[in-house]
């Protein structure tokens, strides 16, 4: 939150979700630091108000920018899912899709690549 918001004074954060507080980061909270969240962390709303910023539920902010003028929307990675580990063909020699399998068993797709039985023979 503090890299995205790092120079950008005036503008609220917006979070569908949680935010946490992370020390590990190695990011200075930026000073009033605004965030509309879902919910926040004990250690986070601390942090934050230590920074003489404001934390705000999608209510609060409705009501003091009904535009959403200088709001901005933030989101995690989209390409995290599960899903998309298995976009892509998974039988190509080269792709590194992952394939729907049934199990992880002793004969459930082991040997791909190996053996024309096994799904293909490179």
């Amino acid at each position: 939150m503090a890299k995205f918001m790092e120079g950008k004074t005036g503008q609220t954060a917006c979070v569908v979700g949680t935010v946490t507080d992370d020390i590990r980061t190695g990011w200075e909270t930026p000073q009033g630091l605004r965030i509309a969240a879902l919910r926040f962390t004990a250690g986070a709303r601390a942090r934050i108000i230590k920074a003489g910023g404001a934390c705000l539920t999608f209510d609060q902010l409705a009501h003091q920018a009904p535009t959403g003028a200088n709001c901005l929307l933030l989101r995690g990675p989209k390409n995290a899912r599960e899903a998309v580990k298995h976009f892509g063909a998974a039988g190509v020699p080269g792709s590194s899709a992952k394939p729907y399998v049934r199990s992880k068993g002793r004969k459930f797709e082991m040997a791909r690549g190996k053996r024309a039985s096994r799904g293909y023979k490179a």
